[in-house]
């Protein structure tokens, strides 16, 4: 276990490393990538903590979006920075996901799922139904960048990039220490069984939206970083389709392990930008995958570090027999 440990937090170190080295060698269109990929990160990560407890849901693209529209609309109004903006569009998120978490909860399964959907899309039609102050269906132009703080200005790539860095290490770090912690633990306990759950003493409809909170919060940040990167948003980019690929990034990475989601989003952005040329096969493409992890691994990628660690210490432990002498061989009495 503790070598396990030593082993997860220098590849966690070394990949720190890399993502810090990296943007100095890349064009600048990958480094608008990889910020992109980054907010992902946090997207994919926060989705995951709500699927802990068994709730899957089709709106938190659409939180994002909220995040994004909050940050925006209190840049863009009121003149706030984004130090400001940041952490209280995810406060705001936190308050419409507490708003709409409280009817779905007397829902659970596929019918929590549909039910998130016609709440997102009432969230995303009331963007696109009035013009003041969202825009309707054109959305917001010209919100106000990060600026320029000391001699760093963020307009340019590299330097928001790091920005985007550290506060996706923050937010990865909170949730990592909320899903190893007791709330963690209870979230776990409702998916495998809420009836158990609640007979030794766990609130399920407290927790299951505690977690929808929490998510949404997070959600919201991802939202600012991009509405702020962008410098303009609108309704359609944060559709069913964006979701769909969410989706797709967590059942194909795992949700079972933390790291299963950020794996999904990292070999999916791979994906997603070799089949750049094939736009129009694209969500052929991208079915396809969904379909066949659920159908041949619904573990996700995740599962297949187990079976790849027991092979290797089952192929050394057969070497050590191997090269074991005859004579070195114990006797049973």
């Amino acid at each position: 276990m503790l070598k396990h440990k030593v082993l997860s937090i220098i590849g966690v170190v070394a990949l720190i490393a890399v993502m810090s080295v990296l943007p100095f060698f890349a064009r600048e269109y990958y480094v608008e990538i990889l910020i992109i990929f980054l907010i992902n990160v946090i997207l994919a990560a926060s989705y995951r903590l709500i699927a802990t407890t068994g709730d899957w849901t089709l709106c938190h693209v659409i939180l994002m979006g909220a995040g994004a529209y909050a940050s925006a609309l209190m840049a863009k109004y009121f003149g706030w920075p984004f130090w400001m903006t940041a952490p209280l569009a995810g406060a705001t998120v936190g308050l419409v996901g507490l708003g709409i978490v409280y009817p779905m909860l007397r829902t659970v399964g596929f019918g929590f799922f549909i039910t998130s959907l016609a709440v997102g899309e009432f969230i995303r039609l009331s963007w696109i139904k009035f013009h003041n102050p969202f825009g309707g269906p054109r959305g917001m132009i010209n919100i106000p960048e990060v600026g320029i703080i000391g001699s760093i200005d963020f307009y340019e790539a590299i330097p928001y990039y790091f920005m985007t860095l550290v506060i996706t290490l923050v937010c990865l770090l909170i949730l990592y220490r909320i899903d190893r912690s007791r709330i963690g633990k209870a979230f776990k306990s409702i998916y495998e069984d809420s009836v158990l759950a609640e007979s030794i003493g766990i609130n399920v409809g407290r927790y299951r939206s505690f977690a929808f909170v929490i998510g949404s919060f997070f959600a919201g940040i991802a939202g600012a970083l991009l509405a702020h990167r962008l410098g303009a948003i609108d309704p359609h980019i944060f559709g069913l389709d964006e979701m769909v690929y969410l989706l797709v990034w967590v059942i194909v990475g795992g949700s079972t392990t933390f790291a299963g989601p950020i794996i999904g989003v990292a070999v999916m952005t791979i994906l997603f930008e070799w089949t750049r040329p094939l736009m129009e096969w694209r969500p052929l493409f991208f079915g396809v995958i969904l379909i066949g992890f659920l159908i041949f691994m619904p573990g996700g990628l995740e599962s297949l570090v187990p079976k790849f660690t027991r092979l290797f210490g089952n192929r050394k432990a057969s070497q050590a027999r191997a090269e074991e002498p005859a004579g070195a061989k114990k006797s049973v009495v």
